[in-house]
């Protein structure tokens, strides 16, 4: 992967197209399956459009993620989108399709950093005369796969209000599954603690790296 030691301008280019659709898809994979197992509120509420307006944070999806790019250069960042609303009581088995509501987020990313990956190998093949289109290809096809790995993964912690946390909560037998859940009001400022203790990137880096090479492999550019 490249260092990113790019200009902020030109970083900031090629980096906010895969930090948009990363949330984007990420939320209406969310909304998708949710449909799909009988709960249309996200349809009902036009939450299922890749249209990134419909889903921006302002917080989450602008200021922190370029607070980050600012401060670490690419290496390090994360965000989100205004949550897609989903009814539980309208899906046909509840318990099991809050978790397979929780992991479409997740698996979307994965996939996400397959596809940029791709872009990315398409970069490397493109003739020397189309440098000037392949070097920002590269560089976004990059910083897709970096930013949608990460984000996979820090949703993937077992810790209410993230996807993690609710396909532990389902998976759990009930009271432990309740007892865990009844930290969902408190899961901001937990990870808040982890990240300003430098725990967090200790915890979710070894997986980062793992699923990065992975990807990498898969698309061909694995050492």
């Amino acid at each position: 992967m490249p260092d990113f030691d790019l200009p902020l301008p030109q970083l900031l280019a090629v980096s906010i197209l895969p930090i948009l659709f990363a949330i984007t898809v990420h939320e209406v994979a969310h909304g998708w399956v949710a449909k799909l197992l009988g709960d249309p509120t996200a349809h009902r509420l036009g939450r299922l459009s890749l249209n990134p307006i419909r889903h921006v944070d302002p917080m989450g999806t602008v200021l922190l993620p370029a607070l980050l790019l600012f401060v670490s250069g690419g290496r390090f960042m994360f965000g989100w989108a205004k949550p897609v609303p989903v009814t539980w009581e309208n899906l046909r088995h509840p318990k099991r399709d809050m978790v397979l509501v929780a992991l479409a987020g997740p698996v979307a990313n994965l996939l996400m950093a397959v596809f940029w990956g791709l872009m990315a190998k398409i970069a490397t093949l493109l003739p020397e005369a189309q440098h000037w289109a392949a070097e920002p290809l590269f560089y976004s096809g990059a910083f897709g796969v970096l930013f949608n790995v990460l984000l996979m993964v820090f949703n993937l912690l077992p810790l209410p209000p993230l996807d993690g946390g609710r396909v532990a909560v389902g998976l759990l037998p009930g009271p432990l599954g309740w007892q865990l859940s009844r930290l969902e009001p408190y899961g901001f400022f937990i990870l808040l603690g982890l990240m300003l203790s430098g725990l967090l990137w200790t915890v979710i880096d070894p997986v980062r790296q793992l699923f990065t090479n992975l990807v990498l492999t898969l698309v061909g550019l694995g050492a």
